[in-house]
């Protein structure tokens, strides 16, 4: 098979890692991919928000399989128009992306399905959601309505803190994203992301996962797209995983299925989980970044039969192969991200690192510059490892970690320790 692969973070890279160990991948082309991801397969210089420049690619290269990475493609409606023109594709219809492109989307499905979430309100008018905040109190969530890069949720522990987020978020900080919000009531509990492939018909968890979204140790500092993760997720039991299934992910399927929006993708579960019982946080229609990093480090080329089978609406006929292990992976990120950060400084020891199914650097903002890998990105690097047991996996990502010689960059020392 020909296959195209949309994106140029770390989970695209660690995606395309995957992909290659399958024996159907004669030719892998990535769009439009980074430094790291250039040592896998080839990469080209498309607009992928463009939905006829990419057909227009694929046709020219006689590609079999698109498989969709970010959201933002998604939400642009590029897996519609390749559909349009033939091609086999992985990821939701426009429609079906609404789930992760708006926040009020999401609400209203899942009180249509009766799926356990948090009591919110939508705004179109900041007084009035300053009005709401005041009467409510905090802690309380506010969250930017469209898609905000893994950004645009802030967790306000001061009422001050939930009226300088509406401030923002009116004043363009988060872009056409912010246009609108919704608050939601706080949730306490402890986080963790399930993911599963839905065909429109059947649904296929593989896998569960945590990851730290706050800048610094201790799950400090300012929120950011996320500065590691691990799987499995110990808090996700049997018992919860299923009560997620039955009580939040099927009757959302059910509901899209009925609106005539069917999701055919991976629906990425933000689940918080209290007493036993899991309550909705928010849906990606994406693989997570960095989650899928460790996903794949488990999941390795099956991942190729399985995408294929969800396009190709038969997951009915898959099961998921786990090796019984854990993977954890730590963000490497620019001085000063999430806030300004500088690019082009030069990353060195990375020709030195291994890369096998059980240790493996997954590039996300990186290029290649006079023969010199650099830093084009906030967050830059993926340091990934797999263990027998999760302290094992945590051993010896942070050995890989500490042998990368990059002064402008910064990454957390305690990824995994609520686990741990």
């Amino acid at each position: 098979m020909n296959i195209l692969i949309l994106g140029s973070g770390g989970r695209e890279h660690s995606l395309a890692w995957a992909v290659k160990q399958n024996p159907k991948c004669d030719r892998l082309i990535v769009a439009p991919g980074n430094a790291g991801i250039a040592a896998h397969a080839e990469c080209a210089d498309i607009n992928i928000l463009d939905g006829g420049a990419v057909a227009t690619f694929a046709e020219e290269n006689a590609i079999d399989f698109v498989i969709i990475g970010p959201e933002a493609p998604l939400a642009a409606g590029v897996a519609d128009r390749l559909r349009s023109a033939g091609f086999l594709v992985f990821g939701p219809s426009q429609a079906a992306a609404q789930l992760e492109a708006s926040k009020s989307f999401t609400k209203a499905i899942c009180n249509a399905a009766g799926a356990p979430t948090a009591a919110y309100a939508h705004f179109t008018d900041a007084d009035a959601a300053r009005a709401y905040i005041r009467a409510k109190g905090a802690p309380i969530v506010v969250k930017a309505d469209g898609l905000a890069a893994g950004k645009g949720v802030i967790v306000a522990m001061t009422e001050g803190e939930a009226l300088a987020a509406i401030d923002d978020m009116f004043d363009g900080s988060f872009g056409a994203a912010g246009a609108e919000v919704v608050i939601e009531e706080f949730m306490d509990g402890e986080e963790a992301s399930f993911f599963v492939l839905c065909d429109g018909k059947t649904i296929l968890p593989v896998g569960t996962a945590q990851d730290h979204k706050r800048a610094f140790d201790g799950d400090t500092g300012p929120n950011t797209g996320g500065m590691g993760a691990y799987s499995p997720a110990p808090v996700m039991t049997d018992a919860i995983t299923q009560k997620a299934l039955d009580e939040i992910i099927t009757p959302t399927m059910d509901e899209m299925r009925k609106r005539g929006t069917p999701f055919q993708g991976v629906l990425f579960v933000g689940l918080m989980i209290q007493n036993g019982q899991p309550r909705l946080v928010e849906y990606n229609v994406r693989f997570g970044d960095p989650e899928c990093q460790c996903l794949m480090m488990r999941l390795g080329g099956q991942i190729l039969d399985l995408l294929q089978a969800c396009a190709e609406e038969r997951l009915d006929e898959m099961q998921v192969n786990w090796a019984d292990d854990h993977a954890l992976n730590i963000v490497m990120a620019a001085k000063g991200y999430p806030g300004n950060y500088a690019k082009g400084s030069v990353i060195g020891g990375l020709d030195s690192q291994p890369e096998d199914s059980f240790h493996m650097v997954f590039h996300a903002g990186t290029a290649l510059k006079d023969g010199q890998i650099t830093a084009a990105g906030g967050r830059v690097l993926n340091v990934t490892a797999r263990g027998a047991t999760l302290a094992e996996a945590h051993e010896k990502a942070y050995a890989m970690a500490q042998t990368i010689d990059w002064p402008d960059g910064f990454y957390r020392s305690d990824i995994g320790w609520r686990a741990l």
